[in-house]
């Protein structure tokens, strides 16, 4: 009798411990441990993932292109990507396992960042200059659609093919005249360089033309079939990140500073605070929440891409977002 009594316990309590198990549920950035990082390791920090029977290790990226296909294959089920990017992987690969699901950049962060003292202010200022882009980058893949929109000659620009390390330290050195990269990094990385921040100019793409979305959290499509509740969960956490980041930047950007001891505390507190408000809390997230789209802006979208791009087949939105796994609007509101 007692022998049983304690066999029932272990079978109960095993059969708890398993319904209580943590689903993993690494996460792969598009860039390094920077101030638009802090929202989902104050997730982590705060146990929003953890609320939610989740483990999450967040893992740094090398591009906005570079969490795309470790998502396809299954190596990560989430991650964080540039969503036309998204599109044309998809057009390339036909039926991979990977979709977004919750927009973060309802305005994209491309950018053209030159200096006022090489005569770069303007779009066509980049005509009869040098242009330093990295191949994965993701303002420059759709460089295309801003050069297109503003008539510019290519013929005229002199693209220098860059790296991240060497991108911002060659405008810093005078070696080309602009590059392209993102709002909140190129810039602030140049004021770290000592560049006067005066002298520094930000042609924002959406600005000129370019109405596209940008970065959003992607999910490996078998992974979210089989785990519904958890991508909801995980999107759920990120929502509370993000609303915790808005509310206190610098809060945000010291939790950031656990994972990445060598970062400056006010340059990426500020790098979060460009982000928030140039690219995330823009005013149809203020109203609407987090993470939604607008279906209207996501087709003329498609229609920009193929200005510059040429699709194997018709572009289908349903392809490249869905809201099945996006947790109620209140859940999403920022503020």
């Amino acid at each position: 009798m007692f022998n049983k009594s304690i066999t029932t316990m272990a079978a109960l309590a095993l059969s708890a411990t398993a319904a209580y198990a943590e689903t993993a549920m690494p996460f792969a950035l598009d860039w390094k441990f920077e101030g638009p990082a802090a929202p989902y390791f104050t997730a982590v920090e705060k146990g929003y993932f953890a609320d939610h029977d989740l483990d999450v290790e967040v893992s740094a990226g090398q591009g906005s292109l570079d969490a795309i296909p470790k998502v396809a294959t299954g190596a990560f089920p989430v991650g964080f990507a540039d969503i036309n990017s998204l599109v044309k992987f998809l057009d390339q690969n036909p039926g991979a396992p990977v979709t977004a699901i919750m927009m973060i950049y309802d305005a994209p962060a491309f950018a053209i960042v030159g200096r006022k003292s090489l005569g770069v202010e303007a779009p066509k200022d980049l005509e009869g200059k040098v242009l330093g882009a990295p191949p994965p980058d993701g303002a420059w893949a759709q460089f295309p659609i801003f050069a297109a929109e503003n008539d510019l000659d290519m013929d005229k620009i002199t693209v220098e093919p860059v790296g991240f390390p060497t991108r911002e330290p060659m405008l810093a050195e005078g070696k080309v005249d602009a590059v392209t990269g993102y709002n909140f990094s190129s810039f602030l990385n140049l004021v770290r360089l000592g560049v006067p921040e005066d002298d520094i100019s930000t042609i924002m793409m959406s600005d000129y033309g370019v109405d596209l979305y940008g970065n959003a959290i992607i999910v490996n499509t078998d992974f979210a079939a089989e785990n519904p509740e958890a991508v909801t969960g995980f999107l759920t956490a990120v929502a509370a990140g993000w609303k915790d980041a808005v509310a206190d930047p610098a809060a945000a950007a010291e939790t950031l500073a656990k994972y990445n001891p060598a970062s400056d505390l006010a340059l990426e507190t500020r790098r979060l605070e460009l982000a928030i408000e140039g690219n995330v809390l823009t005013d149809y997230v203020a109203e609407n929440g987090l993470g939604g789209i607008d279906e209207d802006r996501l087709a003329a979208s498609l229609e920009q891409l193929k200005l510059v791009y040429e699709f194997k087949a018709e572009p289908d939105a349903s392809l490249y977002f869905t809201e099945e796994y996006l947790p109620a609007a209140d859940a999403r509101m920022l503020k």
